[in-house]
């Protein structure tokens, strides 16, 4: 199947939307799904046949009554790289994150939901030295403040990967918090970017150091 190309703009109707608390898919990451329930194993079936596409979108919080949860404006888009039908009729699924989307809910269709969703620009600016230095200098300190915990802790981060990649890389590993996660999403500046990542990476590591030396 060929690689299908998105650039800012394009439109995409109707694509699936697959909500889920504090999951946040970024361009560029691997994310591996497991699917269970019966309206989400019929989206499953219907994109495997079709374009292979669908968006995984944060979910922020329940609608008044008891309605479905709302979602967020902004969310990743993903292709379905890799499947495995399971014999009880779930799916184990790994996506390909491919380019952050804007989504326009469409009206209900059942089972699941589904949204007009235009590409949006993700690498817009230009990010200094001196930003890529202190994202990765956070991203490091990080990392080394998780393994004085859990010395088997390891993440590997693209090598000389473009500045908008190098930073969603870091937010797909290494933020903790699904709203964070979702801010850097939806920053779509690249030293802006960047900035807030190396912000956020600071605090977690700040977190840990007040947590003090694993017992």
């Amino acid at each position: 199947m060929p690689t299908l190309r998105y650039r800012p703009g394009d439109v995409i109707e109707p694509l699936a939307l697959f909500p889920l608390p504090e999951v946040v898919l970024f361009p560029g990451a691997l994310l591996p799904l497991h699917v269970f329930e019966p309206r989400y194993r019929a989206m499953t079936e219907h994109v495997l046949r079709g374009s292979r596409q669908l968006s995984v979108v944060l979910t922020t919080g329940h609608a008044l009554g008891d309605g479905p949860p709302s979602l967020a404006r902004v969310a990743g888009l993903g292709e379905v790289i890799e499947h495995t039908r399971l014999p009880d009729g779930r799916f184990d699924l790994v996506l390909l994150g491919r380019a952050r989307v804007e989504l326009e809910e469409l009206p209900f269709v059942a089972p699941y939901r589904r949204a007009r969703a235009r590409v949006l620009d993700d690498d817009r600016g230009l990010a200094s030295e001196a930003e890529i230095d202190a994202l990765l200098f956070s991203a490091a300190h990080f990392v080394a403040a998780v393994r004085r915990h859990g010395p088997g802790f390891d993440v590997e981060l693209p090598a000389r990967a473009e500045p908008a990649a190098l930073c969603d890389a870091c937010a797909h590993h290494l933020i903790i918090d699904g709203d964070d996660r979702q801010r850097l999403l939806e920053t779509l500046d690249v030293g802006a970017r960047l900035r807030l990542c190396a912000e956020l990476l600071a605090v977690q590591a700040a977190g840990l150091a007040e947590r003090g030396p694993p017992s």
